[in-house]
C-alpha cells in the first residue's frame, strides 16, 4: 500500500512539475510574442532615479539583465523577491549588472517602494505610463513584468516575461 501511495505522490510531482513548466512556456507564447528576439539591442538614453542619466553604451561589456516593471504591477511585486535573491548572487560580479526599468509615473512612489523593498539594483524610468514611453515602445514591451538579457557586445541573448528563465540564463553565466 505505501509503494502504491508514494508511486501516485510521485507521478503527481512529476506531472506538477511539468505543468508549470508548459504554463511558463504559455506565458511567453502568450505575452512575449513582439518582443526583440536577436541582434543588436536598441540604445537607449534614461535618467536613472539617482540623478544621473544612462544609456546602452554605459553598460558595454557587461552582461545587462533589464527588468522592466511597475510597483503597482502585482505580478511584479510577486516576483520581487527572485529578483532580490538574483540581484544577491550576482553582488559583487564587474561582468553582470541588473537594471530595473519602471514605468511608474510618480517618482515617490518608485522611490519609497525601492527603499521599501530594500532593492539595490539602479532603476531608471521616464515616469511615463507604459504605453507613452519610448522605452517601452522601442523594447516592444506589451506585458510587465519583462526581462531582456544583453550581451556584454550588445545583443540580445534573452527576451521573457518568465524571471525563472532568467535565473536560469544567469546560473550558466555563474558556473
Amino acid at each position: 500500500m505505501k509503494k502504491y501511495l508514494l508511486t501516485i505522490m510521485a507521478g503527481l510531482l512529476v506531472f506538477g512539475a511539468a505543468t508549470a513548466r508548459a504554463q511558463q512556456e504559455d506565458l511567453d507564447a502568450q505575452y512575449a510574442t513582439d518582443l526583440l528576439k536577436e541582434g543588436q539591442a536598441p540604445d537607449f538614453t534614461l535618467p536613472g532615479t539617482d540623478g544621473k542619466t544612462y544609456s546602452l553604451k554605459d553598460f558595454k561589456g557587461k552582461t545587462l539583465i533589464l527588468d522592466f516593471w511597475a510597483t503597482w504591477c502585482p505580478d511584479c511585486r510577486e516576483e520581487m523577491p527572485q529578483l532580490l535573491a538574483l540581484q544577491n548572487r550576482i553582488k559583487g560580479r564587474k561582468d553582470i549588472v541588473m537594471v530595473g526599468i519602471s514605468c511608474d509615473t510618480d517618482p515617490e512612489k518608485l522611490s519609497a517602494y525601492v527603499k521599501e523593498q530594500g532593492i539595490s539594483w539602479l532603476q531608471l524610468s521616464d515616469f511615463k505610463a507604459k504605453k507613452e514611453s519610448p522605452i517601452y515602445n522601442t523594447f516592444k514591451v506589451k506585458w510587465i513584468p519583462t526581462k531582456y538579457v544583453i550581451g556584454p557586445d550588445g545583443k540580445i541573448l534573452l527576451a521573457t516575461v518568465v524571471q525563472d528563465k532568467v535565473d536560469a540564463f544567469v546560473e550558466k553565466l555563474l558556473k
